[in-house]
């Protein structure tokens, strides 16, 4: 049809405002027909429609391949799907994470140093078996699996566990643990959502205020003991010489002596208080006095000792309370991992639902960047044939430089959101896909169960399922049980106890005994032994023995400061009550903000969805009508623009429906059991179930 008047005023002989009517006449006609094919051309079946040029067909992948013509009931698997059987038999998994506490049999073994196996920095094989052509063809359980294999966070909370057996073998010694960092870590870039915070772990107790130390009574009572067995020894020779001021007392006026001396102490206590001391003493003694009956002179003392404390310190309760501490820290260390897999698997979905809408941004910009081209290309046809005007095509031209600018900022967003994912799929910087295109292989998930749960649904599924509600209890079982523990400082010290001694005395008679001036009346008669062997068997055979039982009393008066701490430790008991109830209440908020999110970005969706399609119906009436000379180039580009606007808004909506289902999971604690997250794999950091 032509569009210009004047051709028709030439061609029909009528006058302007007759053909102008006529033309004006025709065009509502086939603007009418238009609209009323409108829903046949929707309800055709997709081999007899022209899909129009910014169409974004729902499909499970990108890049998938075309379905088969043979119109059979069941669909060929998925770009996805294939990739996914091909890597349970294309690579052999990494080694699973394992650091045993040190144990051997050998009797230097305690003495020497151990060390643990050497960092694992590879990237696990998994990765990839991901890449295909160049490309990282990556679907969201992949980016899941990869990244607890790889993710830097979890490697570096794995530790926490032998860490706390080292706290655990450190209380069994009878020392108080040295506790464990279980916080959740989130040290890698991107992921987050304003509703989920972070995921970030939370604590029991409140910040301390500036200026000061404040110390927890949290383990505090009376001292324990050491509950390994200790050996000490002394063995020294002395060589010691004396001028004497009176030869009367040693006979003569250097007097010298030659002294070899040999102590030795076992102690062992026990958790019920009781500590064990065996003692033995041994001593040769050689002078040159003419004194003495024997010379050189033998000695030897053996003591064994048993203390029980009666009330400070008695019982199992107050003396293995570090050892029950460091077992519950091992404990909250296996639930705050859960906790840490939760948010790094939350953060993964989120960087992957981030990458599939930069990704598809770019795939909008990319097609109205090659509508505005092909039609500057036509328009300069025409121009060319002088059937409009030049400054058509300066706008044709305005709209490709707008398409291309759009398009640059849309690759830079997704390279950015590619090196995210990247990032955090892997523990080293690897140049070999730096410049990798990530290909997102799912681009909408599967249908969310919480969104059809009633409030008090979520809340139930929460309290049982978060990781912060076990960490809370666990943490009230201690703090109570410290309560306990620190009510036997107040108590006095009353211990009882008994020692056994046996001694032996032996030596050779003195040849100078009785010989000299000096010791001519000294008595040099012995009935000792004479040799060490002797000795040694009387020190042990009752010859000498020496036993006492009793009993020490030690009472503070005042007692101030065990009384402050006892006090204290019901204060922040109190306090840890407090928490706990504001953790309920954090809790509660949670689930009812993550449902409220969830149901605006269905609603949102919804909008999105309509005005796209609404948006798709006006680009296609104003491409026919533009065939049929009633709009422009202009108009049919205004019409384009309005269609990749609204499926940049559905897309936008569509990853906010998406991240708003993650989080809603985060908020129940359902994140692991929706996609199939083993702990055990986790913990292991190998991959070995499907999902």
């Amino acid at each position: 049809m032509n569009k210009n008047p004047n051709q028709c005023l030439r061609a029909t002989g009528v006058n302007s405002r007759s053909c102008r009517w006529v033309v004006s006449c025709l065009l509502s006609i086939a603007a009418m027909l238009i609209l009323q094919a409108a829903p046949a051309f929707a309800g055709d079946p997709p081999q007899a429609q022209s899909a129009p040029a910014n169409s974004q067909a729902a499909q499970p992948a990108p890049e998938a391949p075309a379905p088969a013509a043979n119109g059979a009931a069941t669909p060929p698997p998925t770009l996805a799907e294939e990739m996914q059987q091909e890597q349970r038999q294309s690579f052999a998994p990494q080694p699973a994470f394992h650091v045993p506490m040190p144990h051997s049999h050998n009797p230097f073994f305690p003495y020497r140093p151990s060390t643990a196996p050497e960092l694992n920095l590879a990237n696990s094989p998994r990765l990839e078996s991901l890449i295909r052509n160049g490309k990282i063809y990556l679907s969201l359980w992949d980016a899941i699996a990869v990244a607890i294999e790889n993710n830097l966070d979890l490697a570096y909370f794995r530790y926490n566990f032998p860490i706390a057996q080292t706290d655990i073998q450190r209380t069994k010694a009878g020392s108080p643990a040295n506790g464990v960092n279980a916080s959740v870590i989130q040290s890698t870039q991107g992921g987050f959502s304003a509703s989920s915070g972070g995921g970030g772990s939370s604590g029991g107790s409140a910040a301390a205020g500036a200026g000061g130390i404040v110390q927890s009574t949290l383990g505090e009572g009376t001292a324990v003991p050491s509950f390994d067995p200790f050996l000490n020894f002394q063995g020294y020779v002395d060589h010691t010489v004396t001028q004497e001021p009176n030869t009367a007392q040693v006979g003569i006026p250097i007097f010298k002596t030659n002294t070899i001396e040999v102590q030795s102490n076992f102690t062992q206590s026990f958790h019920i208080g009781t500590n064990v001391s065996v003692n033995y003493q041994g001593l040769r003694e050689a002078t040159n006095s003419p004194d003495f009956a024997i010379n050189p002179e033998l000695f030897g003392r053996f003591q064994v000792t048993i203390a029980q404390p009666l009330l400070y310190g008695f019982g199992t309760s107050t003396n293995e309370r570090y050892i029950r501490i460091a077992k519950r820290n091992a404990q909250i260390t296996d639930v705050v991992f859960k906790q840490q897999v939760i948010a790094t698997v939350t953060q993964i979905e989120n960087i992957y639902w981030d990458l599939v809408d930069a990704y598809q941004d770019e795939q909008i910009d990319e097609r109205s960047l090659g509508f505005a081209n092909q039609t500057l290309s036509d328009d300069q046809k025409q121009l060319d044939l002088h059937a409009i005007p030049a400054m058509q095509v300066m706008t044709d031209q305005a709209a490709v430089a707008t398409a291309e600018g759009n398009l640059t900022v849309a690759r830079a967003s997704l390279r950015l959101n590619e090196l995210l994912m990247k990032n955090a799929l892997t523990k080293v910087d690897d140049p070999s896909i730096d410049e990798m295109p990530v290909i997102p292989l799912d681009l909408h998930g599967a249908p969310d169960p919480n969104a059809d749960k009633s409030i008090d649904d979520l809340i139930a599924e929460a309290e049982k399922k978060r990781p912060e509600v076990a960490i809370y209890q666990m943490q009230a079982e201690v703090q109570k049980q410290a309560l306990k523990d620190i009510n036997s400082e107040l108590l006095p010290q009353l211990n009882m106890y008994g020692f056994y001694a046996g001694a032996g005395t032996a030596g050779p008679k003195n040849p100078y005994c009785g010989t000299t001036a000096s010791s001519a009346g000294v008595d040099c008669a012995t009935s000792l032994p004479t040799d060490f062997a002797s000795m040694f068997d009387d020190t042990f055979n009752y010859a000498s023995p020496e036993y006492q039982v009793g009993v020490t009393l030690s009472i503070n008066l005042r007692n101030r400061q065990a009384k402050a701490d006892q006090f204290r430790a019901v204060l922040q008991y109190r306090q840890s009550q407090i928490s706990s109830e504001q953790q309920k209440k954090t809790i509660l908020f949670d689930v009812r903000n993550s449902k409220f999110a969830l149901e605006q970005a269905q609603a949102r969706v919804g909008a999105a969805q309509k005005a796209r399609d609404l948006a798709e119906k006006t680009f296609d009436i104003t491409k026919q009508e533009q065939q049929l000379g009633a709009k422009s180039s202009v108009d049919t580009l205004n019409a384009e623009s309005a269609l990749a606007t609204a499926e940049a808004t559905l897309d936008d909506a569509q990853t906010a429906l998406e991240k708003a289902k993650v989080d809603i999971d985060r908020a129940t604690g359902e994140t692991l059991e929706r996609t199939g997250v083993s702990i055990d794999d986790a913990k292991a950091g190998v991959v070995t179930h499907g999902p």
